[in-house]
């Protein structure tokens, strides 16, 4: 049969009641001359509800819209509150979100489940842990109406304090085992769409239920502008009333809701037999879930032909889409408006989204048409595809975190991003540019906020210049003048500001790869470089062509390199075995909780911290803020190198009576005192009183053991005498594999053992003989580049210099300024 033959099937066929059927009952509330304001129809549905969905427990309020009932619970949950933030799955609906912000709340978006598209425990945890008590409200999302463990919910609620508020917009009339409505047990506030193209439809219309009718209650007169019984107003208010006739279609669609959901249940059975193999189904808890539509992940390999699908499906009748891509971290007015966390399986159940539809005049047959098209479609897109001349990109950049996106900074604050975003590719793992791992961090920065802020403050481009005005600026902002930002607080800025230079990049001819891995890079003879490129989504592979390559991948701890590491005599490893704990694991979030766990049962326990750098200071200060019951010398750092703060003057450290310094531990263009080598910030704070600087007294709890050599025997004793140590010898930068015109391998520097340079001073990726490679360059965490000459520091430094700042501006502009020339002197060329 033709496809002109063959009827439509849209994604969602709306099909409420229909009013022309309910005459008589019209006509009874003309007659009433009651319209609104909770009239006796109203209150006849919402009574119905109660006995027929939840078994005569708890109280239900109808409102014009699960949107406004989402406002309205949300603002009664977070009456006794102080935080500001509602957390929520990123993968919802905008209308989540929005409830939030007109409540007063910041949306604090996190990540989903892999199998249900929930709301992740993981994810919940993460948040809760780094934003505390001032999370005012939890909205957890029942995804499409799939059942989510509203009791764990209660659990939660009860540990931190923070309020529940169910968004439910799909689940009105689903039931468990027990035939109990969904959302029946909970004593918070459970909110419902009755939307036209809801399962449970009418016009439009939306219901508050909770097993606690006293809640019901008092948002019923908050939905009544918050009068009391004197028409006077005593708490916050609304208009959020239901009209009698949308009450009239919510009476006669719950009529029928039961056989509506039965036949929806059988529709969706049948799309999961006849899909089988093809894609992935969502995981259904509730014993009666009845659909919206039947919501499936793509192969991975069909994920980037998405869009292709759904015009293939249209090109036989057949309406589709795909709730929720982009989810709310990935549209621009949450981006400006909420604090987000990372969201890399939102992002990815996003990228294979595809919604096929079901309606309630809908057959099987028609579930069978739909699956047979679905894969014709997908059959289709596995056709080879035509060859296409190499286009050759000016700059491909790996890596969009803090210092990949530092190099577009400092190119934006020089007015140079458009040029340089125009030959532009940017490759990034995540679904996001910006943050990268640092708020996965437990301890605070060693830049200050005004560093983190001077990045957007007037900014040349607006929409970068004013992050500094949105919520994620102002919590950066609460820190300034303070011992530096807690790294947990600053992803929000730092994916914002990702976000905005992404924008810059695009407008301006460059392209984003999200969620995309560099697997290696091949130098051509004729000198440009071809970058091996896979999707995360699809597992497809492609190569891009540059001239330019810059690596901004971060740097790692290896511990294997920290058991190596030998001190008094012995390495680590051998002699500590698992008592030694690489720093990185211990810095990230929920670190000091595994050691406490580890701890548990040692009364005073000992703990040892072998380096001299910012990990080490920083580990220190972890634990000296903890709650671990430390006695006197519990803390011993054992260090090779000599422990400096910085100064911003010579005259500063006399003054506070440091004077272990000489002229070359100057740097000759700032005047600062240890500007590279110097602890800064807490960890400087730290060094002072350990130090004894201008009269502190040292704590208690720590002590310092220099390891020149003479006190071997005494750090021997010392490590064996611990019950944990920390290893903070520093990080490696993260290579990429390099192969030149022959395919052989390059031998690169940073593929030497111990802590490598990436770079070279001019911030070229130098081979295993320090000679650089044309086009190549690094940035970031471990690279390697040490300022000199115009760009400052003392010539005494000897170690590897680091920073937010130093990246967004002198090593930023060093690269930038390369690829300029070298594009420059290419177009004379030609």
């Amino acid at each position: 049969m033709p496809a002109s033959a063959l009827h439509d099937l849209p994604l969602i066929a709306a099909r409420p009641p229909r009013l022309s059927t309910l005459i008589e009952a019209i006509a009874e509330i003309e007659a009433s001359g009651i319209y609104t304001n909770g009239g006796p129809v109203v209150r006849r549905f919402e009574s119905a509800i109660v006995e027929q969905l939840y078994q005569g427990q708890g109280d239900c309020l109808a409102v014009p819209s699960a949107t406004v009932g989402l406002m309205l619970a949300i603002r009664h949950a977070r009456r006794h509150h102080a935080g500001d933030l509602a957390m929520m799955p990123s993968f919802t609906f905008a209308a989540t979100a929005h409830a939030a912000i007109w409540a007063g709340l910041t949306p604090l978006l996190i990540d989903s489940d892999p199998d249900d598209w929930a709301a992740s425990e993981e994810a919940e945890a993460d948040a809760l842990r780094q934003y505390g008590d001032r999370i005012a409200v939890i909205v957890p999302y029942d995804t499409f109406g799939t059942g989510i463990d509203t009791d764990r919910y209660a659990r939660l609620s009860a540990e931190t304090g923070a309020a529940i508020v169910v968004d439910a917009a799909a689940s009105l009339g689903n039931r468990d085992s027990n035939g109990m409505g969904f959302g029946g047990s909970a004593s918070f506030a459970t909110v419902f769409s009755m939307h036209a193209t809801k399962p449970f439809a009418t016009a439009e219309g939306g219901l508050i239920y909770s097993a606690d009718a006293g809640q019901i209650a008092e948002m019923r007169a908050m939905s009544n502008y918050g009068f009391g019984n004197a028409r006077s107003a005593l708490q916050p208010g609304m208009n959020a009333k239901l009209p009698e006739i949308l009450g009239l279609l919510a009476l006669a669609r719950l009529a029928t809701i039961s056989d509506i959901a039965e036949h929806r249940i059988t529709l969706a059975d049948r799309y999961r037999a006849v899909l089988d193999g093809l894609v992935t189904p969502q995981k259904v808890t509730m014993a009666t879930a009845i659909p919206q539509f039947m919501p499936v992940l793509l192969p991975e390999a069909m994920a980037p032909h998405r869009a292709a699908i759904m015009a293939d499906l249209a090109a036989h009748g057949i309406g589709s889409g795909h709730y929720f891509s982009p989810h709310l971290a990935q549209q621009p007015y949450f981006q400006q408006s909420c604090i987000i966390q990372p969201t890399s399986i939102a992002d990815a159940i996003g990228g294979r989204m595809l919604s096929l539809p079901i309606s309630d005049a809908m057959t099987v047959e028609d579930v069978d048409r739909v699956a047979r098209a679905l894969r014709m479609a997908c059959a289709r897109q596995l056709l080879p595809a035509q060859p296409q001349a190499p286009l050759v990109h000016e700059t491909v950049l790996i890596g969009g975190g803090p210092a990949g996106t530092a190099m577009l900074i400092s190119a934006s604050k020089q007015g140079r991003l458009p040029d340089l975003a125009s030959g532009l590719v940017v490759i990034e793992r995540s679904a996001r540019l910006g943050g990268g791992q640092l708020d996965s961090y437990a301890i605070t920065s060693d830049s200050t906020a005004e560093t983190f802020l001077s990045a957007a403050k007037d900014n040349p481009h607006p929409e970068i210049a004013a992050l500094v005005d949105h919520p994620a600026g102002r919590e950066i902002a609460r820190h300034a003048g303070r011992l530096g930002v807690p790294l947990a607080r600053t992803g929000g800025f730092l994916d914002g500001l990702g976000q905005r230079i992404g924008q810059v990049v695009t407008a301006h001819g460059g392209m984003l790869l999200m969620q995309h891995e560099a697997i290696d890079a091949r130098q051509t003879a004729n000198g440009l470089w071809q970058t091996r490129v896979r999707d995360a989504v699809s597992g497809a592979e492609k190569v891009l062509l540059s001239r330019h390559i810059v690596l901004a991948t971060g740097g790692y701890q290896a511990p294997e390199d920290v058991a190596a590491a030998e001190v008094a005599g012995m390495a680590l490893g051998q002699r500590l075995g698992d008592r030694l704990l690489p720093s990185d694991r211990f810095l990230r979030l929920g670190g000091i909780e595994r050691l406490r766990e580890r701890l548990a049962g040692t009364p005073a326990p000992r703990i040892a911290i072998v380096g001299a750098s910012t990990s080490a200071l920083a580990s220190a200060a972890l634990l000296l803020k903890s709650d671990l019951a430390l006695g006197a010398g519990a803390v011993t750092l054992l260090h090779r190198q000599p422990l400096r703060p910085f100064y911003p003057s010579a005259e500063a450290a006399l003054a506070d009576g440091f004077t272990d310094f000489a002229q070359d531990d100057i740097c000759p263009v700032s005047g600062f005192v240890y500007r590279l080598a110097g602890f800064r910030l807490e960890a400087r704070e730290l060094v002072l009183r350990m130090l004894g600087v201008g009269g502190r007294a040292p704590d208690p709890r720590m002590r310092l053991l220099h390891l020149d050599g003479s006190r071997d025997a005494e750090a021997a004793e010392m490590l064996e005498a611990s019950d944990v140590v920390i290893g903070a010898l520093g990080y490696r930068p993260h290579g990429l594999p390099f192969f030149a015109a022959d395919g052989s391998r390059l031998a690169l520097s940073a593929d030497a053992p111990g802590r490598p340079r990436l770079t070279d001073q001019q911030c070229r990726i130098i081979d295993a003989a320090g000679e650089p490679l044309s086009g190549a360059f690094g940035i970031g965490l471990a690279a390697g580049f040490v300022p000199e000459g115009r760009l400052g520091g003392e010539r005494s430094f000897r170690g590897k210099a680091n920073g937010l700042w130093l990246w967004q501006n002198d090593v930023g502009q060093l690269i930038v300024d390369q690829i300029a020339a070298n594009a420059a002197a290419a177009r004379r060329a030609a």
